[in-house]
């Protein structure tokens, strides 16, 4: 059974206490490198009711849920629209690939028409984020020789090349490796695929740490080169969407 077809990440997904915009799965499956054991993340946006700021007090703008299902670990975080759009819009690639997520449990229209406007967020700046993400998940990678930062570190970069080159998100490992020339990642996925701690030899760091630094000298060489504009193009856009979702609510 496909992940997001399973009833039990539906379940978690259907008890919302607000109405979910959309939800969509983040994480290792939406990387291309999920093992037999591994947790779902569930990400998404939710659109709180706009009595809910006519008070004094700030609502909370984010839902939080984990839970073991019949053995499934689940783990759902949404944001309310409002922080999803801020976001957004500050280059979190986070969210953008959330939005992207071809593995989609729950959709409605505004999440299309969200996507589409998203689409028109993609900047040069979102550098900051691949690589900030690179270099955290290589330091993990560097302390505790798990495979799995490693391929973090190369998916965010990959990523983060492919996003400056294109201004497309693809946020899958094995989609874009062979189109950059690190098709070796394949073998690594393979590995991954047996278990979700997964370790490797203190000696592999040395073979893998000059793959990641070329990969992260051509981050930089893709964001001087890139013709995408230096900040997001809709805010207005995302602000008209954000009140309009938000009055129908």
């Amino acid at each position: 059974m496909n992940v997001v077809d399973d009833p039990r990440v539906r379940a978690t997904v259907e008890q919302h206490p607000q109405r979910v915009l959309f939800a969509s799965l983040s994480g290792a499956h939406l990387y291309g490198f999920e093992s037999h054991d591994s947790d779902v993340d569930v990400r998404g946006a939710h659109v709180l009711p706009a009595t809910h700021f006519l008070g004094l007090a700030e609502p909370p703008d984010t839902y939080e849920l984990m839970d073991v299902i019949d053995g499934l670990e689940v783990d759902v975080v949404t944001y309310d629209l409002k922080k999803f759009c801020a976001l957004l819009l500050k280059k979190n690639g986070n969210v953008l690939e959330q939005l992207v997520s071809p593995l989609i449990v729950a959709t409605t229209p505004e999440h299309d028409e969200l996507r589409e406007i998203a689409a028109r967020c993609v900047c040069r700046h979102h550098v900051h984020h691949y690589r900030g993400m690179t270099k955290n998940r290589l330091a993990a990678f560097e302390s505790d020789y798990e495979l799995k930062p490693l391929l973090y570190a190369f998916r965010a970069a990959l990523t983060g090349i492919h996003l400056l080159k294109t201004g497309e998100c693809e946020p899958n490992l094995g989609a874009i490796a062979d189109r950059y020339g690190v098709g070796f990642v394949d073998e690594l996925i393979e590995r991954k695929a047996k278990g979700e701690h997964v370790t490797m030899l203190p000696e592999e760091v040395s073979r893998w740490r000059p793959e990641i630094d070329q990969l992260l000298v051509r981050l930089e060489e893709a964001f001087e080169q890139s013709s995408l504009p230096d900040a997001p193009l809709t805010t207005p856009e995302v602000n008209d969407f954000l009140v309009r979702v938000r009055s129908d609510t």
